[in-house]
């Protein structure tokens, strides 16, 4: 293999100097993350020259009413600058770039529109113009080779009975049943309001990608538009331009990206080589015509997320490996496997390759959050600055820890140090437990509303980021090691992680607390009633606390059977009782606050509130607090719900590991914003 390039350009000397001397300034505040912007999605037109993206702008809640982020859409010239293209309260999605580069495609609802619509921006300015639209609203597109045709994905539109039924206040919802299909239609765009019909797809296409041929199309299809069936059983099919098929590729399990070859000759897919991978990661390449798969990296120990063509004999890939990614280039043969660009904290997020081999990504690092970098000619280079005003911040020193669980299985996790770190003295612990478990964090941005990292460093914290078995990154073998055994060693591991950073003499260990979202917060519930004694705090987040119910009220229970139990409750009640944390509630002391979106389909919030029942109603229980987000579902999107996650978060954690203790803070919250 090649000798990698390095990435050498001046954002990463920023981060090789942080290392030997801290930077001047205040250390970041709550306030500081809520108004964090970053790059979204990333697109190269194909002549290489421009880069689209999307930038994601948080609301002012000073000024602005509350809601999701803003999106807009920028763009970075031939110069290598960027501006603006649409912006303001935008919400710009699923950009992408006609064949011959003279416009940028995106979807929007802008005024007139009833669903989101298909617009083009030429690159050479002036106003966006619609490429058209379906019933229901677009959902996905991909256009023909000459950019004539543009197939569309949309949601099968009710019959006129049914809107008939409705509007006589007949909306029942018949649970499971009443889906409806998404379509794919295929739109002339010199005639695109033209009244015509879907191609016939048994099953619902979640994406569609147009042949470089020009005679086919790809698709990923379900059985159902469930959410279940999203996770687990998309397949890849691929059909002519009348909706026949031409032939399928029976990937097992997740289907995550997937990209046709320039010559149209194959298709490179990252999937799973059983049904029970936990998480797509490997990545494989089959015949354009469908049929058998190769696995091109079967010893990678890591996962594969991203995939493009730099040519029709060269496949792109973003791997995650341990706590750092690499971004590198195989053949469709499996042969000549080489490393393009590794850098110890640059952790690429995305992938778009233009015609000329040249490569866009988002990539955040140890010092900013996701920004736009291109790769050309054995050249790195960072391109957007979305926070100037980081470089007046202090930033917490990040180091990669590794340790022995204490089974002798080796883990690797993340610390970011309290800012008035001295030598000798112990100080309070956050430990942040990734959800999943099929995820993993990486050596790069770590903080977010709701892990705030860099101010937990300034406010004296040690934070920990531990990749416990089960992680993804490690490699599929890693992966597996949790599976069918729930809380069992993959908490273990936690704790093993804790008690390595008590031993360094870095970590109070009478003054630790756990947070986390989704299997993090399930696992911040175990913390917090099984292993009580060693946390004296916690802040669940969409925690899982009874596992029976669990899957009866989830949206996803063939995902959680097939990847994670292995088993249904009755064929082991005991296995599912045991790893539940209110069997264990009658033990717990450790206060913590659960936090939940009322809307969650994912994890019920159910979970929450049997907890906070189960230990209110003990002899003596712990200091207790429920907090629910209204019309929030499994992640917060709203400005003012993080906002008053992130403030509780802190608040909590600073009563029980800085503070007095005792009986919870009072639960109103004085904002800050008059």
């Amino acid at each position: 293999m090649r000798k990698p390039v390095r990435f050498t350009t001046w954002p990463v000397m920023v981060v090789i100097l942080f290392y030997l001397a801290p930077a001047f300034g205040d250390g970041m505040t709550l306030e500081d993350i809520a108004r964090l912007e970053q790059a979204g999605q990333v697109a190269v037109s194909p002549d290489g020259s421009k880069i689209a993206y999307t930038r994601i702008v948080p609301r002012d809640l000073r000024k602005e009413d509350d809601g999701a982020a803003w999106t807009e859409l920028h763009l970075v010239d031939a110069r290598g600058e960027s501006r603006p293209f649409i912006s303001g309260q935008v919400n710009i999605r699923s950009i992408g770039w006609l064949p011959d580069s003279s416009a940028i495609t995106f979807l929007d609802e802008r005024s007139g529109d009833d669903h989101a619509t298909l617009y083009k921006i030429p690159v050479t300015g002036g106003e966006a113009r619609r490429v058209g639209s379906v019933a229901t609203g677009v959902q996905g597109y991909s256009f023909s080779p000459d950019g004539e045709q543009v197939a569309v994905i949309s949601q099968e539109p009710d019959s006129d009975e049914l809107r008939e039924k409705r509007e006589q206040g007949f909306s029942q919802i018949i649970y499971e049943e009443d889906w409806k299909p998404r379509r794919v239609w295929i739109l002339d765009r010199s005639n695109p309001d033209a009244d015509i019909e879907p191609l016939d797809i048994d099953g619902s296409v979640q994406r569609v990608e147009w042949s470089p041929a020009g005679d086919r199309l790809a698709m990923a299809v379900t059985p159902r538009q469930l959410v279940d069936d999203t996770l687990m059983f998309q397949r890849l099919r691929i059909v002519d331009l009348d909706g026949e098929e031409i032939g399928r590729i029976e990937n097992p399990g997740k289907l995550g990206d997937w990209s046709w070859s320039p010559d149209g000759a194959h298709i490179a897919f990252i999937g799973t080589e059983t049904i029970h991978d936990t998480r797509e990661g490997r990545l494989m390449v089959a015949s354009g015509d469908g049929g058998q798969w190769a696995n091109l990296l079967p010893d990678l120990a890591g996962h594969v997320w991203h995939v493009d063509w730099r040519s029709a004999g060269e496949i792109a890939f973003v791997s995650y490996e341990g706590v750092e990614a690499r971004i590198g280039v195989i053949g469709p043969d499996g042969e000549g496997e080489t490393t393009l660009l590794q850098e110890d904290g640059l952790i690429p997020e995305s992938l778009s390759v233009a015609d000329d081999g040249r490569i866009a990504f988002a990539a955040t690092t140890v010092s900013y959050p996701r920004e736009v970098h291109a790769f050309s000619d054995g050249q790195a280079e960072r391109l957007t600055n979305s926070n100037r005003w980081l470089d007046e911040r202090t930033l917490a020193r990040q180091e990669v820890v590794t340790y022995t669980a204490r089974d002798g299985l080796e883990i690797e996790g993340l610390l970011t140090w309290p800012l008035d770190y001295i030598e000798g003295e112990r100080y309070p612990l956050i430990l942040a437990v990734h959800g999943g478990p099929e995820a993993h964090y990486s050596n790069g941005w770590l903080t977010h509303y709701n892990l705030p990292a860099h101010h937990a460093a300034a406010e004296g914290y040690f934070m920990f980021y531990p990749n416990y078995r089960g992680s993804t990154g490690r490699g599929v073998d890693f992966a597996l090691t949790s599976q069918g055994r729930p809380a069992a060693e993959e908490f273990d591991d936690l704790v093993d992680g804790v008690d390595h950073l008590i031993e360094r003499g870095l970590v109070d260990g009478d003054r630790v607390g756990i947070t986390g979202g989704s299997y993090g917060g399930y696992a911040s519930a175990w913390g917090a009633t099984y292993y009580t004694e060693r946390f004296a705090a916690a802040v669940m987040n969409v925690g899982l606390s009874d596992k029976i119910s669990m899957l009866g009220t989830s949206d996803i229970p063939q995902e959680l059977y097939l990847v994670h139990y292995l088993t249904w409750p009755w064929e082991d009640w005991e296995m599912y009782r045991k790893a539940s944390p209110i069997y264990y509630a009658s033990q717990a002391q450790t206060p913590i606050l659960i936090l939940h979106g009322d809307a969650d389909p994912r994890v019920d919030p159910t979970q929450s509130r049997i907890l906070y029942r189960y230990l209110s109603l003990q002899d003596d229980p712990p200091p207790l607090r429920m907090v629910l987000y209204r019309g929030e579902g499994h992640s917060n999107q709203r400005a003012a719900t993080r906002w008053d996650y992130s403030l509780r978060l802190m608040r909590w954690m600073d009563h029980y590991l800085k503070g007095e203790g005792g009986d919870p803070p009072d639960y109103s919250i004085d904002y800050g914003l008059d």
